[in-house]
């Protein structure tokens, strides 16, 4: 990612126009807000979290696809895969395999939610393990983990002001304005506007990606030009994997796929499709979504090597802009081309800050604030659920201007922490003989195994590997999040019988 101090000096690649068609853009994202403020049918958690569970098929195929594609999918993807080559093509399958995934649980979790009422993911570990401690030890997970990703947003935010306004606006103040448009129209009318503007956003993130890929291939000199190119711009990229390649390779696929399949934003709309046969249909078509999303920014990091190699870290996370100016200089006439990306990127940005958002507040609100409370005031709580949501974009805010790490370091430790739910929640749905101690014990088991290699590897790389044996922390923890719940479990079931 461009560093904000260095985007600042950006200068304004869209001028008047392009501003102009951003701000009405952004016009639109308010109207719908207030369409959905006006569509609630009651001043309820269910109502405002989960849109009176009534999604239908486009609109949760769209909300799901805006949802899971973000700000990091056009612009931390391809910048890894521009340092990476053909290794990175391991981001196609974890984000198919990531929709297997919920297919393991989907179904029968949305039919219990609405048996049960279900809001978030805690309320059914609650229900089906009778544990507090691992409900709000999951719903922490959860809040820092969606916090982690929220910064991720609000940090490419503040690429894209520099790319939009940069003559106008710095990226801080860029973010300030997207973030306070975000609250505008998801406290008028929570996930119902969010739904609505993610039918906007999915469509034009569709666009974007198609118009860029060909726009670049297109000044490349087609594919089998650009394939010869590559080859000899990064010969090495064309090398094979290696067995402890492959190793992390598959390693990779698993954990993020994991991290993915568990995004509570997700599971909210899970809970708030209209039927189980919408909710099928959806993820059918959702599992052919990255040929069209991931695999095309993928192809961008690796051909913005030949137009602009040797990038560092850094200057790789903006490859994405580099090669669309490409386009747009040798072709003045497709300004427009850049007017839709850049609109592709603000909405893919937009659709998952917005959605994270609501998925914070409504754990904070369930999970933690009404046991304390103990209310069941539906309004007193909706209040509470849009009071939260303003707490925390004001502090994601202010750690996105300020936190120096990358894109890709943020997503790692997103998606490990959210894996360590994974065995909690597919436990609980297809064994009936699990212990909730062991499931206590193997959660925080899994979250402490993956702070201490980050944290550990982040200040002493020496003696702390990142990667032990090739294969990923949030992975090891996994199998022994796993180990531990089947150990304690077996335990129980045994000193229950003696």
């Amino acid at each position: 990612m461009i560093p904000l101090a260095a985007a600042s000096e950006t200068p304004s690649n869209l001028g008047p126009g392009g501003i102009a068609v951003i701000a009405v853009y952004l016009g639109i994202m308010i109207a719908i807000g207030v369409a959905g403020r006006f569509a609630r049918k009651e001043n309820s958690l269910g109502d405002f979290f989960l849109g009176g569970r009534s999604l239908g098929f486009v609109v949760l195929l769209l909300t799901l696809y805006a949802t899971q594609y973000s700000g990091n999918t056009l612009i931390g993807f391809a910048g890894a895969a521009y340092r990476n080559g053909f290794a990175y093509l391991v981001s196609l399958p974890f984000m198919m395999a990531g929709i297997g995934f919920y297919l393991l649980y989907a179904p029968k979790l949305q039919k219990l939610s609405r048996e049960h009422d279900f809001i978030t993911l805690g309320d059914y570990i609650q229900r089906r393990y009778q544990h507090r401690w691992l409900t709000t030890a999951i719903a922490i997970s959860g809040i820092v983990a969606l916090g982690n990703f929220m910064i991720t947003n609000l940090k490419a935010m503040g690429q894209m002001t520099a790319v939009v306004a940069g003559d106008y606006l710095s990226p801080a103040q860029g973010i300030v304005i997207l973030a306070i448009i975000i609250l505008i129209y998801e406290t008028l009318g929570g996930l119902r506007s969010v739904a609505w503007t993610d039918v906007l956003q999915g469509i034009l993130l569709l666009l974007g990606c198609t118009i860029i890929f060909t726009a670049t291939l297109s000044n490349l000199g087609g594919l089998t030009g650009a394939a010869e190119r590559l080859q000899e711009v990064r010969p090495t990229f064309w090398q094979p994997l290696d067995f402890g390649g492959c190793l992390t390779w598959v390693s990779t696929a698993i954990i993020v796929s994991l991290g993915f399949s568990l995004y509570p934003q997700a599971i909210q709309r899970i809970y708030a499709a209209k039927s189980p046969k919408v909710l099928r249909r959806s993820l059918q078509v959702m599992v052919f979504m990255p040929l069209v999303t991931t695999l095309l920014m993928v192809a961008i990091g690796l051909l913005g090597n030949i137009a602009h190699p040797g990038l560092d870290k850094a200057g790789s996370e903006g490859i994405t802009m580099l090669v669309l100016n490409d386009y747009a200089a040798t072709h003045p006439a497709a300004k427009w081309v850049v007017y839709v990306f850049i609109a592709a990127v603000v909405a893919a940005i937009m659709s998952t800050a917005d959605s994270v958002l609501l998925a914070i507040a409504s754990s904070a609100t369930q999970d933690l604030f009404r046991p304390l409370l103990k209310t069941n005031d539906q309004k007193q709580l909706t209040l509470l659920g849009k009071v939260i949501s303003t707490g925390v974009m004001i502090a994601c805010v202010l750690l996105s201007i300020n936190l120096p790490q990358s894109i890709w370091a943020l997503i790692q430790i997103k998606v490990e922490l959210l894996a360590q739910t994974a065995p909690a929640l597919l436990c609980g749905i297809h064994f009936r003989k699990v212990n909730s101690r062991a499931v206590f014990a193997g959660l925080i088991a899994g979250i402490a195994i993956v702070l201490f290699f980050h944290i550990g590897h982040a200040y002493w790389p020496d003696a702390v590997i990142a990667k032990p044996l090739g294969i990923h922390a949030g992975l090891w923890a996994v199998l022994i999040n796993l180990g531990i719940i089947w150990g304690g479990s077996r335990f129980a079931s045994q000193s229950k019988n003696t």
